[in-house]
């Protein structure tokens, strides 16, 4: 299984920690393909290394287009996470977005409104952990 996991992380690291350890418990199911999100010293690194919009563009599409599923954890709302979610069901892959219960009345209508979405809210990270369980449980 190949697992795409999209978070926003441009503008706030503030969640890193929670990103790395939902991609620890992503990889007991397969190969998570952007595991670096989670990883600070890679963001760190990545701030002194210039990449071109295109090239941060097509390389995380072709990860998106390689993946069987997509876990996206979308409480920090991101232009880019909404990209990948929106592409990803044009593709029909199976979607799941985890959002932070305090968040859900700010969150777009577009992700959560649609049907071909899996959302669910979450308040510790246990709960996170049981709702990808049940999400991979369920393909």
């Amino acid at each position: 299984m190949k697992i795409y996991f999209a978070a926003s992380i441009t503008n706030n690291n503030s969640n890193i920690d929670l990103y790395n350890k939902i991609i620890k418990h992503l990889s007991s199911y397969g190969k998570v393909l952007n595991k670096k999100i989670g990883d600070k010293k890679f963001l760190h690194k990545r701030k002194r290394i210039i990449f071109s919009k295109k090239q941060v563009h097509d390389f995380d599409l072709s990860l998106l287009l390689k993946a069987d599923v997509v876990i996206a954890e979308i409480t920090i709302p991101s232009l880019g996470v909404g990209y990948e979610i929106g592409r990803a069901v044009e593709r029909n892959k199976p979607v799941l977005s985890l959002y932070h219960k305090k968040v859900e009345k700010h969150l777009s209508a577009m992700i959560i409104g649609s049907s071909e979405i899996i959302n669910y809210p979450y308040q510790t990270f246990s709960d996170i952990k049981l709702i990808i369980d049940n999400f991979f449980s369920s393909l």
